[in-house]
This record gives structure tokens, sequence and C-alpha cells, in this order.
């Protein structure tokens, strides 16, 4: 279990993450999403107890995780895949993460199987290694204390295809069986084949949560017009809200109002439907589609 409740944390002015609260339960997995500098990484980081918030407070299997004993045995974290020690081959790296955590060093050579890293690869140094290659050694490291949370920051970057469905079924299969996984990626593909729960933050602050079928039934009516400036003040005249992403809109409310207003307008609708058919993507830009590149993370 892993539990946020409204953890805020500030640098200066800039007000990184606020006011974010989530629950993400035993057995599911919980995609994390938002653009580059939304706050994702500082709230796994507040999480994760390497930074301390201005305000709030955030919980693993019920307590600050500074307060675990030998941490590693039951939460496995990785933040940062390449931050990994160059000059130690992948099979060193793990036995000595073993004798870190106090498991028996044997597991190693059953994690470095575990990951699809062959002999070869285990005898190589790790600043040999593609970055495909160190984010499974960072999950061999992770599982190394058989946790029962992990908490995951893009894992699937440098990953090929291959690559990308051995995670996913690793990560399913680790939360089929009891676990609870945290897991950022800006893949919203592979985020949608594998969550359970979403939460979807935006300038730091967490504007949908819950079950992705729910999300994803909840989220309005898409509307497409050729005439996109015209379908915006229509749907402005007739007092809609509405969501830009860069493909339609995103309004709420039901369709048969939605139409009324664009034919009031006089704007003629290239599609109309409820956005539930329209998925993750459409979910994401509607709800976050005012942000740019950011600064933060």
């Amino acid at each position: 279990m892993i539990a946020t409740e409204s953890l805020s944390k500030r640098f200066g002015r800039q007000l990184a993450v606020d006011d974010v609260s989530f629950t993400c339960a035993p057995g599911t997995v919980t995609g994390f999403l938002g653009p580059n500098g939304a706050g994702k990484s500082t709230t796994m980081r507040l999480i994760a107890g390497l930074a301390y918030a201005s305000a709030g407070h955030a919980t693993v299997l019920g307590t600050d995780y500074r307060r675990i004993a030998n941490p590693s045995r039951h939460v496995g974290v990785m933040l940062d895949a390449s931050a990994q020690h160059t000059g130690r081959t992948g099979r060193e790296t793990l036995k000595l993460c073993a004798h870190t955590i106090g498991v028996d060093p044997g597991r190693a050579a059953e994690m470095l199987d575990r990951v699809g890293l062959d002999a070869a690869a285990a005898k190589k140094r790790v600043g040999k290694y593609s970055l495909g290659m160190r984010q499974r050694l960072g999950l061999a490291q992770v599982l190394m204390g058989d946790p029962q949370v992990l908490i995951l920051d893009e894992p699937a970057n440098g990953l090929d295809p291959q690559g990308i469905i051995w995670m996913r079924g690793l990560l399913r299969d680790f939360a089929d069986g009891g676990g609870t996984v945290l897991l950022s990626s800006h893949l919203l593909h592979e985020v949608d084949a594998i969550a359970d729960q979403l939460v979807l933050i935006n300038r730091g602050r967490v504007v949908a949560k819950g079950a992705k079928s729910e999300l994803l039934a909840a989220s309005g009516t898409l509307v497409r017009s050729p005439d996109r400036a015209g379908l915006e003040r229509a749907l402005t005249d007739a007092r809609i809200e509405f969501s830009a992403s860069d493909r339609a809109l995103i309004a709420s409310g039901e369709a048969e109002a939605i139409g009324a207003a664009a034919q009031a307008g006089g704007i003629a609708l290239s599609e109309l439907r409820a956005a539930e058919g329209a998925g993750l993507e459409d979910l994401f830009l509607s709800l976050t589609s005012d942000d740019g590149e950011g600064s933060g993370a």
C-alpha cells in the first residue's frame, strides 16, 4: 500500500507538488501520468524518502518510508536506472546489493536470469551496458529483496518492443501476486495495457484519479469540426466547458447538448461521440493540454 495525503513540495517560490492525495492498493498497478515538469518525479522522491515534504505526508506499507527497517527488503525503488557504478559488472552489482540488504548472494544469478541478462551480460561492466540493459539490471536490484511494493520512474526507457512486453508481464505478475506497483511512464500505450488505476498530475496538482475503466468512461464527449475556432465559440456561448487536445475537443455534457450547441452556432461537425472510446491518450491530452515543456519533473 502506498498513500499520499495533501502532499506538497515547494522549491523557493515554485510549488512543484501541490496538495497531492492518492492511494495505491495491493494487487494493482497504478499508472502515474503527467507532462514533463508536472511533478511526477518529485512526488515519487517524496514517497521514497529522498526529499522532505513542505506539507502533508506519504506512507508506504502504513508508515513513513524512512522508518522502514532495511527498506529494500520491503520496497523496491527505481527512480534512475542510469545511476549505477559503471566500473562493476552486472553480477558484482547484484552481489553487492545482496550483501548490503542481507539476502543470499546466490539470488544474483536468479535475478539476472529473471530480467533476461545472460552470462555474457553478467560479466560485462555496467559502463558498457545499453540503457535497456541498465533498466533490466535496475529491476533486478529492486527485486533482490523480494519486496511487496515497487516504485518505478520510467522503467521502460531504452527497452525495445520485446523488452517492453517482457516488463509488462513482469509487473503484471508482481501485482497479481499481491504486490503494489506505482509506475510513472511517458509511454501511454504501455500504461494503458497494464494499469488498473490512474493518477494524472498537471502543474503539481492531481487532475484525475481512480480506476482506469471509470476514468475513461467518464471522460465526456469527443467533438470535432473542420471549423475548430467556431466550435469553441459555439460551446463557449452555450456555457459548455471543454478541454482541447491536438486533434479534438473533449466537452462536458451529453452528445445531444453538444450537437445542439454546434447547430445553434452554425457549425458543421465531423465527429461527435462519447470520449470513452477515445482512450487514454485523449483523456491525457484533454487534462494536460494547457501545459508545455516544464523545467521540473
